[in-house]
C-alpha cells in the first residue's frame, strides 16, 4: 500500500490588530525569529510531513518568501495569498492542493495556525497516524476552566443561562487534519449554503458531512495561539525557558569528519567543562586553544587578553571556527553583605567578559560562518536569595544569545547557549564542597553535548543538559512541563 503524501498548510492570514501591531502577528519576532519561522521549522524537522504551503496575509507574501529563503526551509513549496476570511483561506488552500492530482488520488492535509509556534512533533505524528484510520482529526485539550453560557439582556448586561459539564468540554487547537477529498467535499457542500460561515474546518465537516466521525487527538498546553498582547510575552518566555535538542552525531567518525582541521578557542579551558571540550575536540583532529587564568594566564575580563588570544589563534591557523566561553565565577552570599570587589568580579567575569569575547570574535566567525557558544545555569529562570549576582548574569547570557543570534544571522554566525544542570566542576566544589556521588552531571557529558551543539545548525537556542538523559548528555525538547519546572526553585545550581 502506497503511503499517502502529507502536506502541512500554514494558515497565516491574520493581521495582528488584536496584539496592536502594524504588521501581521505571524511576522512578529519572538525569541529572535519571526513567529512563522518558528512554526515552519517544526514541520521542516518532522519526517512525517512531506511538504508545506503557506497562506499569507495579502501584501506580505514576499516577506514570508524572504524568511523561508534565509532560513533554508526546503519543504515549503508554495506561498500564496490568503482570503478575507478563514473559510476563504482554506478554500484557496484546497484549490492549490487539488492542482495536478490524478483522478482518485488523495493526500493528508494538516491545517495549522501559523501563530501556534510551540507545536510538538508528537501532536503532528499523532494526527498523521490518526489519518490512517479516520478522514477527519481534531486536536484538543481538556478545559481547566468552568465554561458558562450567557445571554445579554439589554442594558442590564450578561446573565448565565447554562453551565455545561466541564468533563466533556475541550479546548480546540490545531492542526486540524483531513483527507483532502473529505475537506474538499465538505466545502463543496457548504458553498451551497447562503448562510455558511465557520471559524474552523472541523466544524465544516461536522455540519456538512455529519456521517464522517471526527477523531480527537490529545493536544498540549504549550501549543498556545499568539492572539492577545499578553500571548506575545508568554510565548517569548516559553521559548526562552524551553530547551532544544542538540542532535548527536551518529558515529564517532562523524565528529572527526567535521572537526578535523577546524580551530576552536576555548575561554575557561583550564579545567572542568572547558578542559573537557578542548580534550574531546583535539581527539577528533581540531586545533584547540584552551585558555585559562591558571594555565595560560588569560583573564577573560581583560579585553586585551581576549584580543591577543583570538589574534594568535587566527595567525597560527588562518581561521577560527568556534569560540566557546565556559569561564565564570560563583559567589554566594547576601548582596547587602557583599563587598564591591566581589560584585565587580562577578560582573566582569560573568557578564562583561562574554560581551567582550563576542565582540572580538565577530570578525573571525563571520569569515568561517562559525559559532559562538555561551553557558548559562538553571538559576537564570528565577533569581533566588544569595544568588542575585550569579542568577542575574546567567539570565543575561540567555538574552545575549538570542539577541546576537538575530543580530548576526545575516553574517552566517550561529550563537547558542548551553544550560547544564548541577555539574561536577571545581567551581561547584569550591562553592558547595563535596556532594553525594552520582548526584551531579559529569563535565564530560556537558562537553559532549557542547560539541553536538557546535556541529548543529541551531542558533539562538538554550540547550539543556540533564543527568537523567540516557544518551551522552544530548537533551530532549523540554516542553511545557519542563518550562514550568524551570520557573520553580531548583536547589544548588552550578
Amino acid at each position: 500500500m502506497v503511503k499517502a503524501r502529507t502536506t502541512a498548510v500554514l494558515l497565516a492570514g491574520g493581521t495582528g490588530q488584536r496584539v496592536g501591531l502594524s504588521i501581521p502577528k505571524q511576522l512578529l519576532k519572538i525569541a529572535g525569529k519571526p513567529v512563522i519561522e518558528h512554526t515552519l521549522a517544526i514541520f521542516e524537522q518532522v519526517d512525517v510531513v512531506d511538504d508545506v504551503i503557506v497562506l499569507m496575509a495579502p501584501g506580505y507574501v514576499p516577506d514570508v518568501e524572504k524568511i523561508i529563503a534565509k532560513a533554508g526551509l526546503t519543504k515549503v513549496v508554495k506561498v500564496i495569498e490568503g482570503g478575507a476570511t478563514r473559510n476563504e483561506t482554506t478554500e484557496r488552500a484546497i484549490a492549490a492542493l487539488s492542482e495536478g492530482l490524478a483522478e482518485g488520488e488523495d493526500r493528508n492535509v494538516l491545517f495549522h495556525d501559523a501563530v501556534r509556534p510551540l507545536l510538538s512533533e508528537r501532536v503532528i505524528k499523532d494526527c498523521v497516524d490518526a489519518l490512517g484510520r479516520y478522514q477527519a482529526v481534531d486536536v484538543a485539550i481538556p478545559s481547566a476552566d468552568t465554561i458558562i453560557v450567557t445571554r445579554t439582556h439589554g442594558e442590564d448586561g450578561e446573565f448565565i443561562t447554562d453551565v455545561p459539564d466541564r468533563s466533556r468540554l475541550r479546548r480546540g487547537q490545531t492542526p486540524q487534519a483531513f483527507k483532502l477529498s473529505t475537506i474538499r467535499r465538505a466545502y463543496e457542500i457548504a458553498a451551497g449554503d447562503p448562510n455558511f460561515q465557520a471559524t474552523d474546518d472541523c466544524s465544516v465537516v461536522l455540519k456538512y458531512l455529519p456521517d464522517v466521525p471526527i477523531h480527537v487527538v490529545a493536544g498540549d498546553e504549550y501549543n498556545m495561539k499568539v492572539t492577545q498582547p499578553v500571548d506575545v510575552f508568554i510565548a517569548d518566555k516559553l521559548f526562552q525557558l524551553a530547551s532544544t535538542a542538540a542532535p548527536a552525531q551518529t558515529h564517532e567518525a562523524a565528529y572527526r569528519e567535521q572537526l578535523a582541521g577546524r580551530t576552536l578557542v576555548v575561554f575557561g579551558g583550564s579545567y572542568g567543562i572547558g578542559a573537557d571540550i578542548a580534550r574531546l575536540a583535539e581527539s577528533y583532529g581540531a586545533k584547540v586553544y584552551a585558555l585559562g587564568r591558571s594555565t595560560t594566564g588569560t583573564h577573560v575580563e581583560n579585553p586585551e587578553h581576549v584580543d591577543d588570544a583570538l589574534s594568535t589563534a587566527y595567525a597560527e591557523t588562518g581561521r577560527i571556527d568556534y569560540v566557546i566561553n565556559t569561564a565564570g565565577v560563583l559567589r554566594i552570599g547576601k548582596l547587602a553583605e557583599t563587598d564591591h570587589t566581589t560584585i565587580q568580579e562577578a560582573l566582569n567575569v560573568n557578564y562583561l567578559a562574554p560581551v567582550q569575547i563576542a565582540r572580538a570574535s565577530h570578525k573571525y566567525l563571520a569569515e568561517t560562518k562559525g559559532q559562538l557558544l555561551l553557558y548559562t545555569s538553571s538559576s537564570y529562570t528565577r533569581g533566588r536569595a544569595e544568588y542575585s549576582l550569579y542568577s542575574s548574569t546567567k539570565a543575561a547570557m540567555v538574552n545575549l544569545t538570542q539577541a546576537l543570534a538575530d543580530e548576526w544571522a545575516a553574517d552566517g554566525i550561529r550563537v547558542n547557549c548551553v544550560n547544564p544542570e548541577r555539574t561536577a566542576t571545581p567551581m561547584r566544589t569550591k562553592a558547595f564542597g563535596t556532594e553525594p556521588a552520582g548526584s551531579l552531571l559529569s563535565s564530560e557529558a556537558v562537553a559532549r553535548t557542547s560539541l553536538d551543539v557546535l556541529l548543529s545548525a541551531l542558533t539562538g537556542h538554550v540547550i539543556d543538559v540533564r543527568q537523567q538523559d540516557p544518551t551522552h548528555g544530548a537533551c530532549e525538547a523540554s516542553g511545557f512541563e519542563q518550562a514550568l519546572a524551570a520557573l520553580l526553585d531548583r536547589h544548588g545550581d552550578a
